[in-house]
């Protein structure tokens, strides 16, 4: 087997292979191929982080351990990925500095290497690249995404057209799990109001019925079919004499009008845009009708 290199980026290298006459001999660039890594990662090499001089597989696997519970709270913090300066060849376990192969046996640590992020991995299917303003290698294929200036980070380009800015979309935590989201390995949905949070999250969030953002609480999906069963619900659900005249003041969290309308103990209607996404700004403590009455008629 021989090897060529493929520049992916100024700092990134892709190492693919061609077969010659003999295809079963492995040279040693491809020794040991798949065979080491962690269950983040596969690659040939360990990380030595600078943080702690502790060797671990890659920074997904230094910041579990440092992070973990038996871990006490002062000590517990994340790898600086771009400060790491040595890595351990997995194959002869020679410590150098950070580069693709190894100065002793020669094999290639990772068929892709950025030199930025200190970052190694043979599997490629992944279609990994640096995006530069990013600051760090995403995979997809760096075609299907654009970067976003003010949002501060890439999304598909199936959004381009359709694209709602939000400064600094992802450089928050999610906002049930709390993990970082810029840098997350978990796939990450784009709610309609352009908040974003992981999506095993959303769905989470949607066994638990609650269908608003968490954010701006506005409808995280299409929830029409809901409001008329909202609809049913109130017209067999007849208020009380004492409550048949009382008024309240309700604000939309959907489209963000304020209504006047007939007070009513399941839920209350917008008259600007007909959801019950609503919360009663008059009257009583500020509730959340959707949240409580998703349950009831689903």
């Amino acid at each position: 087997m021989e090897t060529t290199r493929e520049v992916v980026s100024s700092n990134c290298l892709l190492v693919s292979e061609y077969s010659e006459s003999n295809p079963t001999q492995l040279s040693a660039m491809e020794r040991g191929i798949q065979n080491f890594g962690c269950t983040h990662y596969r690659r040939r090499c360990k990380i030595r982080a600078p943080c702690c001089d502790e060797v671990f597989y890659c920074r997904h696997c230094h910041n579990e351990a440092k992070n973990s519970e038996e871990v006490d709270v002062v000590d517990r913090h994340d790898v600086p990925r771009h400060e790491i300066k040595k890595v351990i060849c997995s194959l002869c376990d020679t410590d150098k500095q950070v580069q693709q192969y190894c100065i002793n046996c020669g094999v290639c640590m990772g068929k892709y290497f950025c030199y930025i992020c200190k970052f190694f991995d043979d599997d490629t299917s992944k279609n990994q690249h640096h995006c530069d303003e990013c600051g760090i290698c995403r995979t997809g294929g760096k075609g299907n995404f654009f970067h976003c200036k003010r949002c501060g980070c890439c999304y598909s380009k199936v959004m381009e057209k359709g694209h709602r800015c939000v400064e600094g979309a992802m450089h928050h935590n999610c906002l049930v799990c709390f993990e970082y989201l810029f840098d997350t390995v978990r796939e990450i949905s784009v709610l309609p109001c352009a908040h974003t949070i992981h999506l095993d999250c959303v769905k989470e969030m949607e066994n638990g019925y609650r269908y608003s953002c968490p954010v701006c609480s506005k409808s995280i999906c299409d929830m029409s079919s809901l409001w008329k069963k909202l609809d049913k619900v109130i017209a067999l659900t007849p208020m009380p004499e004492t409550f048949k005249n009382k008024m309240v003041w309700i604000l939309c969290n959907d489209c963000g009008v304020k209504s006047h309308v007939q007070f009513h103990i399941v839920a209350h209607k917008c008259l600007s845009c007909n959801s019950y996404n609503t919360r009663q700004i008059q009257g009583a403590s500020a509730t959340t009708s959707s949240s409580r009455v998703t349950e009831m008629v689903i």
